[in-house]
């Protein structure tokens, strides 16, 4: 048997393997009020455990903005990584310590004055819009509070999974709608949240 041969039988057998590496994602999610799809992943950006050793006590969600990672802190040096997408100057104006002052299944989305002003396609909601797969907020939020007052920043869902691990929400942590329902099973009301800048 020849070098070529060999190499091509390894390549050739191989090829499976290599193929299920570049390609996944996470699966239709059913029982839910609205259906979540199917959504494609990059390997690099799936939910996964890694080692983290910090000094926040288990169930601390941290954001790492300028790493587009947020992370919820387990015991023994570990946490729970997922990609988000974040804001573009506005997620720049929220750094420090908060809670998850309330959560909330499908939520309600109503743009701010703000946001209305800068992309007015959004006036047409500002009576809000009701939850849904096409709502800007996916199939869950994470309110942030501070002194008990809503803090107007947010970790929620997304209609829109392909900005996942870039800058370009309008503001909040969005992440891919099966990891905001995952961590919104695993974090309480009153959890801390950090929000690192740099």
């Amino acid at each position: 048997m020849s070098d070529k041969t060999l190499s091509r039988r390894t390549v050739v057998a191989g090829l499976p393997l290599l193929l299920a590496g570049c390609a996944g994602g996470y699966g239709a999610i059913s029982g839910e009020p609205h259906p979540v799809p199917f959504v494609s992943v990059e390997p690099g950006l799936m939910r996964q455990e890694v080692a983290y050793s910090v000094p926040y006590r288990p169930n601390t969600v941290v954001v790492n903005i300028r790493e587009r990672r947020l992370y919820l802190v387990q015991p023994g040096g570990r946490a729970l990584r997922y990609a988000v997408g974040v804001g573009r100057a506005e997620a720049l104006n929220f750094h420090g310590s908060a809670v998850i002052g309330r959560k909330d299944i499908w939520p309600r989305w109503t743009p701010t004055a703000n946001m209305m002003r800068a992309i007015p396609r959004y006036r047409a909601y500002a009576g809000g819009m009701p939850g849904g797969i096409e709502n800007p907020l996916g199939a869950r939020a994470l309110y942030l509070y501070r002194g008990g007052q809503d803090t107007y920043f947010r970790l929620h869902g997304t209609n829109e999974p392909h900005t996942i691990g870039a800058g370009v929400s309008s503001g909040c942590i969005r992440l891919f709608n099966h990891d905001i329902i995952d961590l919104y099973n695993r974090v309480p009301v009153g959890a801390p949240v950090v929000v690192l800048q740099a």
